[in-house]
């Protein structure tokens, strides 16, 4: 069975007031590969840096490997 690997839980993040990511909630299991879609400045970006830990989310929790 696999494991989870990333998982975010209603992670928000904001720049000036402005949201930029706003309760965005994932699971990615151990060998599953994930691909974030949308339009410019939906929040793409955004969600992969809160994920590799270049920003912190204002609200929310990220889980890497558990």
């Amino acid at each position: 069975m696999n494991q989870i690997a990333v998982q975010c839980e209603q992670i928000s993040k904001l720049f000036s007031r402005t949201p930029a990511v706003r309760n965005v909630s994932l699971a990615v299991k151990q060998g599953e590969i994930l691909a974030l879609l949308g339009p410019s400045g939906c929040g793409k970006t955004t969600t992969m840096r809160l994920i590799a830990g270049f920003e912190q989310p204002d609200n929310g929790r990220i889980l890497i490997g558990g």
